[in-house]
């Protein structure tokens, strides 16, 4: 599965921004879809997930920020990301779980919250 995301980009405390991931190239059902997060000098961490039965999962730190959102048809996995804050300043991956397990990987897209 190739993984493209769009999106990201620079912003001011406060602001919004909009994160897109499109999958191809497999024939196979995606389970789940989510993004990470790398801040420098930090661990990747799970920003958010949505599973093919609807279930989303969210990290505290932007529960009632962010919103996830799929549309399986098109294989896409969006993250709006509003009153964004300086830590959350990162680089941006999107993830997709398929068959048996297997895990695909974006290129990552950076977010730059400063003012």
């Amino acid at each position: 599965v190739q993984l493209q995301a769009s999106g990201g980009g620079s912003v001011q405390p406060g602001g919004s921004l909009s994160l897109s991931c499109v999958a191809s190239g497999s024939s196979f059902s995606i389970n789940a879809m989510g993004w990470y997060r790398q801040a420098p000098g930090k661990q990747r961490e799970l920003v958010a997930v949505t599973t093919s039965g609807g279930t989303t999962n969210y990290a505290d730190s932007v529960k009632g920020r962010f919103t996830i959102s799929r549309d399986n048809a098109k294989n896409t996995v969006s993250l709006q990301m509003n009153s964004l804050k300086s830590e959350d300043t990162a680089v941006y991956y999107c993830n997709v779980v398929y068959f048996r397990g297997r895990s695909s990987w974006g290129q990552g897209t950076e977010v730059t919250v400063s003012s």
